[in-house]
């Protein structure tokens, strides 16, 4: 999760500026290939949520992780828009699709009881990585160019994440003679058969029949298509703001660092809260920055709007998949994420084209900004009906 964002929103928006100026394409031709990685992984989401399911995550994992370090790499060469639409789109596709439902599936079927708390952690390694790689990538484009940075970032990749996802993943506790939550197996028969009953199991048919999945996956589209059309591009909205290049990189950064903190915020309270007041208070929170953005002229603005921005983002990261797993339980898990993940690619492939387009046709990100803020006060009302389902009793 960490080095998935070789290819994030935050990473390539340190790169707009310099490869717009070299290369002479628009920012909406280089928000495009984001936009057609998530185009792509609208088919490929379901595809990767039943590898998970039929192959085990730890094939999965692996196979996204090494074709990440490729693509990215290839970017250091990729001087034509073809071939960058083709590296990058594909990048975007590890980014949405194999890693981050890889990743989170697992940490969910490994926790119950505490799944709000692994998968806050497992998101506050994401924010890690978005915080360093675009600072990074800003020094070395600073230092090196921007190609070299591309290469730098690939390594990084490579360097930090295959032996880990080789060595350690495993599919579920069960399968190496573990409970849930380090649990031991000291527990009456009676204890052990509670437990179980508890903890829904639903499948990807009978889940896809409930209501409350298609608010949540599209209501969760609405936050990512938010958040890409405003990372995307933030950190050249600050220079145009007239800010200096190194605050933009810093704002960038530091919404990376308060994503951070805010993940183990986030998923503490989704163990004390029901999860979707929860999800309610993150587009509350999203839909709130993102309408002080266009207000953000000076230093201390840009640095705390982009904070308080990477908090609702936080959320967004670590609420969805947990509310999925409190839901519709662990034994399908990896099936129903592909299915929802196709609403999440669709809403990135929109924001980040949007914006760029609504900047080329006006001149300005005003108008984007505000009606991510509208989008984000509807998504408050989808969350707040996103009730827990209720599975049809079977009568034999």
């Amino acid at each position: 999760m960490f080095v998935r964002n070789a290819a994030g929103s935050l990473t390539i928006a340190v790169f707009v500026y310099p490869m717009e100026a070299d290369l002479g394409w628009s920012r909406t031709e280089i928000a495009g290939a984001a936009s057609l990685g998530g185009l792509l992984s609208i088919v490929g989401a379901p595809v990767t949520g039943w590898a998970c399911d039929k192959f085990g995550v730890r094939w999965v994992l692996l196979t996204g992780v090494f074709l990440l370090g490729i693509t990215t790499v290839s970017l250091s060469w990729a001087t034509l828009l073809v071939t960058f639409y083709a590296a990058f789109g594909f990048g975007r596709v590890l980014f949405t699709g194999p890693i981050p439902i890889g990743a989170s599936v697992v940490v969910s079927r490994w926790f119950v009881k505490m799944r709000g708390r692994a998968n806050g952690i497992l998101f506050f390694c994401h924010a890690v990585g978005m915080a360093v790689f675009p600072y990074v990538a800003f020094i070395f484009i600073q230092s090196r160019g921007w190609q070299q940075a591309w290469i730098l970032l690939g390594a990084m990749v490579w360097m930090f994440a295959l032996l880990p996802v080789l060595i350690f993943i495993r599919q579920s506790p069960e399968d190496v003679g573990l409970l849930p939550d380090g649990d031991t197996s000291n527990k009456s028969e009676d204890e052990v058969g509670e437990a179980t009953t508890e903890e829904p199991k639903w499948n990807v048919r009978e889940a896809i029949g409930t209501r409350s999945l298609w608010l949540l996956a599209i209501g969760t589209g609405f936050l990512y298509l938010i958040q890409s059309g405003t990372n995307m591009h933030q950190g050249a909205y600050f220079i145009d703001q007239g800010l200096s290049l190194r605050i933009s990189a810093l704002a960038v950064s530091g919404s990376g660092v308060m994503a951070g903190v805010g993940t183990l915020a986030w998923g503490w309270l989704a163990e004390k809260v029901p999860v979707r007041f929860v999800f309610a208070a993150v587009a509350m929170v999203i839909a709130l920055s993102i309408g002080l953005f266009p207000q953000a002229d000076t230093n201390i603005e840009a640095l705390a709007y982009a904070g308080l921005f990477g908090v609702g983002v936080a959320g967004m990261l670590v609420v969805p998949p947990i509310a999925y797993a409190d839901y519709f339980g662990r034994s399908s898990l990896g099936s129903i994420r592909g299915v929802t993940e196709s609403m999440l690619a669709g809403g990135q492939a929109i924001g980040a084209v949007l914006s760029g387009y609504v900047f080329d046709v006006t001149g300005t990100y005003m108008s984007a900004f505000y009606g991510f803020a509208i989008l984000g006060g509807i998504t408050v009302l989808m969350g707040l009906s996103a009730k827990p389902p209720i599975k049809p009793v079977e009568i034999a």
